[in-house]
């Protein structure tokens, strides 16, 4: 297939210089959708030009709102305010990316008009009841598969009602698409999560003027509030940093600085377990960017040590763990995770996918329902399947800093909905990595 692409990666290597990873997708996201229906206009600078932010940049201009791209990262939204936006001509195809679908059912369930949400394969299989299912009890209409899944037509015309949501499960998209809904329905909208989520739709509600009340791990927005055009700075995105500061920290030798890394504590939950882990992660630099903290992580190489991974900080180092597997691989003595069940329903089964990779490359893995148990030691070259998520192509690429001959991933086109340019700089770093097309043998 012409648009298969393969990373080969010679092994051994170390980690040096310093970096700056692509903008944070979560931020770049949020700040297209909240500039979109605000008053005024926003500039966005460190934008995401991943696919995954492009889909949602694409649907807010199918949706009616002019957006200009005058240079790489940057990005000036002609927002339409609350009531702005217009149908679309067509459905909208949003691609590989959840946190799109998720959030735009939200935002679109207070419209006038009717909208067909589309994507890939991929995005296709994903569960979408834990957002239609409560959107419904606050007045919503949206059609999805017999199954739950995508494609989604989310009706217009309906009169939405603020609701008191306990959520079953600790999830941003969730809360974030119960919040902007909450912009449209009449009265108060409060979501409360179990544990402590990634709070950036908090946080970005309140940068563009919308009063969010915060109590705990519950939030809530009244109906009516309107949004006031801001900057955004985005910081980089922690979530593409997990690669590296696993990489240095596996690797002899490695010393590596990353720069402008988004620093919020409820995304900080890698470091967190890196450290458990032995890992030697230094914070710098501290300051504030656009209402988020950031920081620059100086990482160097240590002897990692297996953990009980503590389950609080599951929710916050959720998109990390394929990462955090392949530093388990490396570690001396066994690693287990539990409370994970979320990470079946990502861009693949991730818990199955890290496991059957981490066994073709020789290290014992056994994968549990909601986690896996992993005991490190030496790692074996050979060919792993990332089944086209992101997060596993580049979690693998990372591990054959350690293992013992080379290491070749099958399809890696979808690196690009996260970190275009990962190759580039992955080997600037120090990773001895090629990319390939067709399968690669």
């Amino acid at each position: 297939m012409s648009s298969a692409l393969t990373f080969h990666i010679r092994p051994g290597g170390a980690l040096r210089g310093r970096l700056r990873v692509p903008g944070d997708k979560s931020i770049s996201h949020r700040a297209i959708m909240l500039g979109a229906i605000a008053d005024g206009t926003t500039e966005i600078d460190g934008f995401l030009e991943g696919a995954d932010a492009m889909g949602t940049l694409a649907a807010m201009r199918a949706l009616g709102v002019s957006i200009d791209v005058p240079a790489p990262g940057r990005v000036i939204v002609h927002g339409v305010g609350i009531d702005g936006l217009r149908a679309p001509a067509a459905p909208i195809d949003l691609g590989n990316s959840g946190t799109s679908m998720r959030l735009l059912a939200g935002l679109l369930s207070g419209q006038p008009f009717d909208t067909t949400l589309t994507g890939d394969p991929s995005l296709s299989r994903r569960p979408m009841r834990r957002v239609t299912d409560p959107l419904g009890r606050m007045g919503a209409r949206i059609d999805t598969s017999d199954a739950g899944t995508p494609p989604l037509t989310v009706h217009g015309g309906c009169t939405l009602r603020g609701i008191d949501y306990d959520s079953p499960v600790a999830s941003a998209q969730v809360k974030s698409a119960l919040l902007l809904a909450g912009l449209y329905a009449e009265g108060r909208t409060c979501v409360r999560e179990p544990a402590e989520s990634r709070d950036h739709t908090e946080r970005m509600l309140t940068a563009f003027g919308c009063p969010v009340e915060r109590d705990g791990l519950k939030a809530c927005v009244h109906g009516g509030s309107r949004l006031q055009a801001c900057a955004i700075d985005v910081p980089t995105d922690i979530s593409s940093a997990a690669f590296f500061l696993v990489g240095a920290s596996i690797a002899p030798g490695s010393d590596l600085v990353l720069e402008h890394v988004g620093w919020n504590p409820t995304r900080t939950g890698v470091v967190e377990i890196l450290r458990l882990m032995g890992a030697d992660i230094e914070v710098l630099a501290e300051r504030e960017a656009g209402g988020e903290p950031v920081a620059d992580l100086r990482v160097r190489a240590a002897d990692l040590r297996g953990i009980e991974i503590p389950e609080n900080l599951v929710p916050r180092a959720i998109d990390e763990f394929p990462a955090l597997f392949v530093a388990a691989a490396c570690a001396q003595g066994r690693t287990a995770l539990t409370g994970a069940a979320e990470l079946r329903v990502k861009e693949s089964d991730r818990i199955a996918v890290m496991a059957a990779g981490l066994q073709a490359l020789g290290v014992r893995a056994r994968p549990r329902e909601d986690g896996i148990v992993i005991d490190g030691g030496a790692m074996t070259g050979g060919r792993v399947d990332s089944h086209g998520d992101h997060r596993i192509a580049m979690s693998f690429a990372m591990a054959a800093l350690r293992a013992s001959a080379a290491v070749t991933i099958g399809d890696c086109r979808n690196v690009e909905t996260s970190f275009p340019g990962f190759a580039g700089a992955a080997g600037a770093a120090g990773l001895g990595i090629e990319e390939a097309g067709g399968d690669g043998g």
